[in-house]
């Protein structure tokens, strides 16, 4: 099927495909309603960026859960529109949880009076978490747990869920972003804070 009659089918057409495994069929519901999905996320998440993972995230979940789909029970952009508003959910709650971290994190640092840690350790926090606020959801997900959690990656892979690649790929992928946007002179010290098992 050329292009130009994939662009020409009808929103049940590319329902039935996609039920059928049709790729194509994916690819053009992706032109067609990604735009869609990604304002309703961006909408309930107020952050463009992890929209973005979100719509990843939907069009994936309906590719592997196509057979499902039943066209008699509405049409692809209202069953797209649903699974937008689980994604989304789940982005919510996973926010929660970072934010949770990141809160014990900051529970950690020393007080006023200069007790605890030094001053070079506290700015290794503050850079770290600054810059983690920056990194797409999963490598900001598996940073923050080997981070402020002590998890190895194993330990990550475990929680999360991932294989154990992936969570490499994605704690080296985060530290070279946050490396790259980092000063010379800041570099070193996310270097130098990074967890051994990240690196």
């Amino acid at each position: 099927m050329t292009t130009a009659h994939r662009s020409a089918l009808s929103d049940e057409e590319i329902g039935r495909g996609l039920a059928e495994g049709d790729e194509g069929c994916l690819a053009l519901a992706h032109h067609r309603w990604g735009r869609l999905v990604h304002t309703l996320a961006a909408r309930a998440l107020g952050d463009p960026r992890e929209a973005e993972d979100v719509t990843q995230q939907v069009f994936l979940a309906a590719w592997r859960g196509r057979a499902g789909y039943r066209p008699e029970r509405g049409p692809v952009p209202a069953w797209l529109v649903g699974i937008t508003r689980r994604k989304t959910a789940d982005a919510l709650t996973d926010r929660t949880r970072r934010l949770g971290l990141v809160d014990a994190a900051g529970a950690a640092l020393p007080p006023p009076d200069g007790t605890g840690e030094g001053p070079e350790r506290v700015l290794d926090r503050v850079v770290v978490t600054q810059e983690l606020a920056r990194l797409p959801r999963v490598q900001r997900d598996v940073l923050t747990l080997a981070y402020f959690g002590d998890l190895t990656q194993v330990q990550i892979a475990h929680r999360t869920g991932l294989p154990l690649g992936t969570v490499k790929s994605h704690a080296r992928r985060g530290l070279l972003r946050m490396r790259s946007r980092l000063t010379a002179g800041t570099t070193e010290v996310v270097g130098a804070a990074a967890p051994q098992n990240c690196r």
